[in-house]
Formats: C-alpha cells, structure tokens, sequence
C-alpha cells in the first residue's frame, strides 16, 4: 500500500465512519483490507482504492465494515451492568413510577453482546419491572454484524466470554457447537443501522445511554458533537455510561461525572439548564425472575 493510498483510506473513513487513524496504523489497515481485497478477486490494496475512487459503492461499505467492526463480549467490564443492576435500574423504577416505561439505548452495538447483556439485566428485575414497557434500542453502522445481532446466534467462545453460567443455561438454548438467546430476550431488542456522524434525534429520548469503546476512535471535535447531540437525546435524570478508557472530561461540559461511580454522567445541570433530579437512590430490594 503506497502513502497515497494510505492518506486516501484515512480521509475516506474518517468522512464515512469517524474513525481517526493516526499515521503510523498502516499496519492495521493492510490487516484488515488485504482479506476484503483476495474476496472482491483484487491483486491488493492499491486495486481495492482505484475501485472505490470510480464509486463502487458496495465495496466502500465493506471496507468500512471491515474497518469498524470491532471486540465486544456479554458483560464487558462487568462495573456498568453491576451499576445498571444494583442502582440504575432500581433508580428509575422509582422515578417512572407514574409512566411505568423505559428506554435504553446501546450505541455501536456491534454483534449485540452488549445490549443483550441489557436485556438479560432488565430480565432479572422480575417483578419489579413487571407490565412496564421496556424499549433497548441497539444501533450500529455496520448492517453485518446488526444481522449477526438479530440471530442471537453466539459460538462457545462467545458465551465463554463474561456470560455468567447461569444465564447461559437459563437464555440460550444449544444447537449442535453454537447457542442461541431465547426468543423472549431477542424480542426485548430493536436493532436499527444508524451512524453516530449522522443526526439521530429521530431515535427520541431515553433514560439511558450506553455508548462504550466506540468513541475511543474518533477525534476530539467528533467526540464533542456526538456528546452534544447525546446531551438532547437524554432525559434530564438519565445517566451516560462510557466505556472505561473514554471520559467527558475536557471534551465538553454537556456532562458531569457521576461520583464514585467510574464511567457513569449525569447531564451538567449548569448548562443543560433542565432540573435534575437528586442523586440515585439506594438499591431496592426486588424479586428475581423466575
């Protein structure tokens, strides 16, 4: 790959997905093009660049694909579901007593990990969430691994991979090498393809937001307009979770940290100007599901 083509890929994904590579990620760029170059029949990459110069369109979205598609495992880090579980959620079935509805979004879903994680947290409050309606809204810009989601098809590497035991046994049901959720826990998901560069007020409000080691990726001025564009799609209460190497902090003041409690905001009353509610109540004591 010349530098040419290097500089041309760089602005190409940047424009197309927000993914800022620094000059010396040469290397994983030809890591992940050169298999998509041997698949369109392509000698290498420089061929792979003059095709999507002359507007092959379908090979441009693979390459992002293949450039975006990134690791994620059931529970990942396991402190933002332990918050979701022991404070989040009993936090707002207090505060949405009255509407008895919530809405969580998961951005950059990739292969639904994440928001069935969500899912099979909103599961385990039992009763306490009994005849709420219940929306996870996942998103993410690749339509392949949004496919992939929607199966809720996941190897034994997969599931082995920070999935409790007793949610493997008590959600998925075994085919042969592979396992698959239950049909209810697939139903508690919607999957729509969606890019974070682009406006995504049509998605509404939500109570909350998990957008974890995606943001990691993009430059600094990207990063402050998806927290601005976040900042609108929160409800005044809501809580952001980020993902343990991504912080607020320096980057825009739409947010502020939750108190000892990592990778969690609230939005900045201050600048927001929306009243807040006070700080999540202790965890309430709920029935499990059965």
């Amino acid at each position: 790959m010349t530098p040419t083509d290097y500089d041309y890929l760089r602005k190409f994904l940047k424009e197309r997905s927000g993914l800022d590579l620094s000059a010396d990620k040469q290397y994983l760029v030809e890591s992940r093009l050169l298999p998509l170059a041997r698949k369109a029949s392509l000698p290498g990459i420089p061929d792979l660049v003059l095709k999507i110069r002359n507007g092959d369109g379908r090979l441009a979205t693979d390459v992002v694909e293949a450039m975006t598609t990134n690791e994620t495992f059931f529970y990942r880090d396991k402190i933002p579901f332990d918050h979701l579980r022991d404070t989040i959620l009993p936090g707002l079935i207090q505060a949405r007593a009255a509407r008895r509805s919530l809405r969580i979004w998961s951005a950059a879903s990739s292969t639904g990990q994440e928001p069935y994680s969500i899912a099979m947290c909103v599961k385990e409050m039992g009763a306490a969430l009994a005849g709420w309606r219940i929306e996870i809204v996942a998103t993410d810009l690749s339509q392949e691994v949004l496919e992939k989601s929607k199966a809720g098809v996941y190897s034994q590497f997969e599931v082995q991979r920070g999935l409790p035991i007793q949610h493997l046994v008590k959600y998925f049901t075994q085919t042969g090498e592979l396992w698959q959720l239950n049909a209810d826990i697939r139903a508690m998901v919607q999957f729509r393809q969606l890019n974070l560069l682009q406006d995504f007020s049509h998605l509404g409000t939500f109570d909350v937001i998990f957008c974890r080691n995606v943001l990691i990726y993009f430059d600094q001025d990207t990063k402050a307009v998806i927290f601005e564009r976040m900042a609108k799609g929160l409800e005044a209460d809501g809580t952001l979770l980020l993902g343990a190497a991504e912080s607020v902090v320096g980057i825009t003041d739409a947010f502020r940290p939750i108190a000892d409690r990592r990778g969690l905001y609230q939005l900045n009353p201050a600048r927001s100007g929306r009243p807040m509610g006070g700080l999540m109540p202790q965890p309430l004591k709920l029935a499990a599901a059965k």
